[in-house]
């Protein structure tokens, strides 16, 4: 299996991020359809919920959707409210000996991941992250050293609410320091289950579980895996291992002998590491961000990038995963 990925720069929403929503639409379009177009929100509900909630974040959808055409469709999903349900793997922690580090491994299957890291400066804000759904992020951080991530969180409950990584963008797009993340993550509407590392330039650092049915709750751990305080969903927790890579996060994270260094290279090793890609749980790149230095990595196991604010270059690549037998 392969998956091209791109590193692009752009401050403000023009040609290359219309580019990009041209290439990816045809896809994204029959995922918003895949339940039947009556089961999305319409437009005026879903503009009604932008303002709610984001309300500082309309005039970008409406200028992204002015690039993509200003159809009712690419409205309604750029708005990612209440959008189609999906799920992925992912294992993520905080470093925090040092210098702060957010690590992440990104699973999902290949021709479901965009691909492209995206250096902005929407907003006036200079953000560099993984994008998904377009304008949202599966991870990222912001100019203030300000990082996030995502991972699934076990549950398979769906509710009014938000994707979660338009969620992270409006994290990025508004806050400079972890406390302020937490809050918007606490009022925020999220629709599914999702588990969300935060951390800043100093250190700050929470893990927080995000459900559509309870209340936000901010755990002690700073391992997150694909469940939550317990497993509720056994069957993908099982096929996934997350109870297997939270204890070993866990034995990593707590070894003295552990450096930042080993510590970040075990994300492209087992039991972090995942050939699962015919499952939609395969590992499709590590993601090290470093706030202190306003500077990040995109790993896989032969290539990387390296990117930070003052030096980011464009590049292309195509990267090759390995396929078990039997898949």
């Amino acid at each position: 299996m392969q998956l091209h990925f791109s590193a692009l720069d752009e401050d403000l929403p023009g040609e290359k991020w219309r580019a990009h929503f041209q290439k990816n639409w045809p896809a994204y379009h029959a995922w918003f359809l895949k339940e039947g177009e009556a089961a999305r929100p319409s437009y005026l509900v879903a503009r009604a919920a932008v303002r709610a909630h984001l309300p500082e974040m309309c005039p970008l959808w409406e200028r992204l959707t002015e690039l993509a055409g200003g159809g009712d469709h690419a409205a309604r999903m750029l708005s990612l409210y209440c959008p189609t349900p999906y799920v992925s793997g992912c294992s993520q922690a905080i470093w925090g000996r040092g210098a702060p580090m957010l690590v992440r491994n990104y699973d999902y299957h290949p021709a479901l991941c965009e691909g492209v890291l995206l250096k902005t400066r929407w907003e006036g804000v200079g953000v560099i992250g993984m994008s998904e759904c377009l304008w949202g992020l599966n991870d990222g951080m912001n100019e203030f050293g300000l990082a996030v991530s995502l991972a699934f969180g076990g549950r398979t409950v769906v509710g009014p609410g938000f994707g979660i990584p338009l969620v992270l963008r409006y994290v990025l797009q508004r806050c400079r320091a972890a406390s302020e993340a937490v809050e918007v993550l606490g009022r925020v509407p999220c629709h599914m289950a999702y588990n969300v590392s935060v951390v800043d330039a100093s250190g700050a650092a929470f893990t927080v579980y995000l459900s559509p049915d309870r209340p936000m709750q901010i755990v002690d751990s700073l391992v997150v895996t694909n469940h939550q305080r317990e497993v509720e969903w056994t069957q993908h927790a099982e096929l996934t291992q997350s109870l297997e890579r939270e204890v070993y996060l866990h034995e990593r994270i707590e070894d003295p002998a552990e450096t930042a260094e080993t510590f970040a290279s075990r994300f492209l090793a087992p039991p972090l590491f995942s050939q699962g890609y015919a499952r939609a749980h395969g590992t499709l790149y590590t993601a090290v961000y470093r706030p202190v230095e306003l500077a990040m990595e995109v790993r896989w196991a032969h290539h990387g990038w390296e990117r930070s604010f003052r030096d980011f270059a464009e590049a292309e690549l195509l990267v090759e995963y390995p396929v078990p037998s039997g898949g």
